[in-house]
């Protein structure tokens, strides 16, 4: 079987950041371009806990899904299986460097977040109790700090 694009990236080289994994042309012609949002140095540095990637996913996705500018474009938030990151995917033909603002106020709000975390009740989620709202800030903290505040090359184009 062939392998999947993803598992071409060298893992041992990335770098958190934010890059383009994939585009997609729908059979309407809209393109989709699916993010990867990486937190952590994949096999170099713990990964984020299942908990606290749970809680960002419900925070991130709400705040995203309420964005005026990206809202209508945002089609998919959600962690990845290695627990090094999420997966955003949005309508339109972008690069990384045309999401770094929405990524920064996105880790913004959840790094300030306080209170109820969105969708967290048994009636709102499969698994509510499953959720880490002070590893989510932290990680959000950390990625703005050590990743969004000055991202450069290494940080938005995969490894060669």
């Amino acid at each position: 079987m062939k392998k999947i694009a993803s598992f071409t990236i060298d893992h041992t080289r990335l770098e958190p950041g934010v890059y383009v994994s994939r585009k997609d042309t729908t059979p309407s012609g809209d393109v989709i371009t699916t993010f990867d949002i990486r937190m952590t140095r994949p096999n170099r540095e713990p990964a984020l806990s299942p908990e606290a990637l749970h809680a960002m996913e419900h925070l991130a996705a709400t705040y995203l899904r309420n964005d005026p500018e990206w809202a209508s474009r945002v089609v998919y938030w959600g962690p990845m299986g290695c627990c090094t990151g999420n997966y955003l995917l949005l309508n339109g033909d972008l690069q990384s460097r045309d999401i770094l603002p929405l990524m920064r106020d996105t880790m913004k709000f959840i790094a300030g977040y306080e209170g109820e975390i969105p969708g967290a009740s048994a009636r709102d989620c499969g698994n509510y109790t499953f959720m880490d709202l002070e590893g989510a800030r932290g990680a959000a903290r950390r990625y703005l700090d050590e990743t969004l505040s000055n991202p450069d090359e290494s940080n938005l184009n995969y490894p060669a």
